[in-house]
């Protein structure tokens, strides 16, 4: 998130880490977002620039320079989508000029709070970057997708810091002509009373039928989602997804084989109960924070149902959280945490995971049916 969440008390702290024996380490020296180019070779954007890896992401090239405001630091803050004309899309939270102040006495942001989203191009396959345009203005922060529907237009969630009362609310934006000109959908608001409250850091998935789903975290205990049936132009299914969660984001990400797959911090560590921290700032009401593993679940038929969650990592008093997921090859996976703390906040310890779809189909199905 933009700040940092208050210290949890009582926990005890450890640096063991647990591994799923079916993940395999992910050798690559970058968290991404990456593209697959034409050739077959890896793309990703920092903020030096546009780099590119002909060895799976060992080893990058120099940097062509795409835009300032990029952020190293903070992850999903920016995404990279390369179309099927060949374009290439990125859009990003612009650190020029970042603000947020919060008025605790008033729990309401400041007025002056901004990190707008914008958009940027190239249709030279990255040698130069035009359109560069703000698409939303205000104060937004970390978003879980960037996709191109089947009908070719172009689509990013977002989440926006409103006011009276101080919260979150979610939108998306999109683009029929390559991400040169952009617009937003209305707006999904849960109401909620704080400045980590309300319908935020939201991912989404187009389904089998060209409906998007979207997944947004909340302070509720479980995802909730809304669906669209015109590609995220208007948001008119809103609902609770069943799916329960910590006050933490998920990504989720349809497969080429059609599944979709989920990656996700869970309401509760698995075999155990987390207790909710009521930190009035932060969430109206007592919210759980767990974030001591990440879970992944599979679904089969548009996120009806789903395959039982299985914990793809585990680190005790620490912290793996804000996946990223990346298909590098039909079915082979690629999973970040974008925070991956041994002590909470403290002690780096990078998590990037190799995990083969249908292997970990294979195990869930296997657990499931009691085996």
């Amino acid at each position: 998130m933009w700040f940092l969440l208050p210290m949890v008390a009582g926990v005890s702290l450890s640096d063991a880490r647990w591994v799923h024996p079916l993940c395999q380490p992910l050798d690559i020296s970058c968290d991404g977002p990456f593209v697959v180019l034409q050739d077959g070779s890896l793309a990703t954007v920092d903020s030096k620039g546009f780099r590119v890896s002909k060895d799976d992401g060992k080893t990058w090239s120099d940097p062509t320079p795409v835009c300032e405001g990029v952020s190293d630091e903070e992850p999903a803050s920016h995404y990279l989508l390369r179309t099927r004309n060949g374009t290439l899309v990125m859009v990003y939270l612009n650190f020029v000029g970042r603000h947020f102040e919060w008025d605790e006495q008033r729990k309401e942001p400041k007025e002056d709070c901004r990190l707008e989203v914008w958009a940027i191009r190239s249709v030279d396959g990255g040698k130069t970057w035009i359109d560069n345009q703000r698409v939303l203005d205000g104060y937004n922060a970390n978003f879980f997708a960037l996709i191109q529907t089947r009908s070719g237009r172009i689509v990013a969630p977002l989440q926006h810091l409103t006011s009276n009362p101080g919260r979150l609310i979610t939108c998306s934006v999109y683009s029929d002509d390559e991400g040169k000109t952009w617009q937003r959908s209305n707006w999904i608001d849960l109401g909620g009373h704080g400045h980590h409250d309300g319908a935020f850091e939201p991912t989404l998935a187009e389904l089998s039928d060209g409906r998007l789903l979207m997944l947004m975290r909340t302070s509720l205990d479980q995802f909730w989602q809304a669906v669209s049936t015109d590609g995220g132009r208007y948001w008119r299914i809103i609902q609770p997804s069943g799916i329960d969660a910590s006050n933490s984001p998920g990504y989720l990400l349809r497969l080429q084989s059609g599944r979709l797959v989920l990656v996700w911090n869970r309401l509760h560590p698995e075999g155990s109960e987390w207790q909710k921290s009521d930190w009035r700032q932060h969430t109206e009401f007592p919210s759980s924070w767990h974030r001591e593993e990440l879970s992944i679940a599979f679904s089969e038929d548009d996120g009806r149902t789903w395959t039982k969650p299985m914990t793809l990592a585990k680190q005790r008093g620490g912290q793996l959280s804000y996946p990223y997921l990346f298909e590098r090859r039909p079915g082979e996976l690629w999973v970040i945490a974008g925070f991956a703390f041994q002590k909470f906040w403290e002690d780096p310890l990078p998590l990037r995971l190799k995990v083969e779809e249908e292997a970990f189909v294979r195990e869930a199905k296997r657990v499931s049916a009691g085996q």
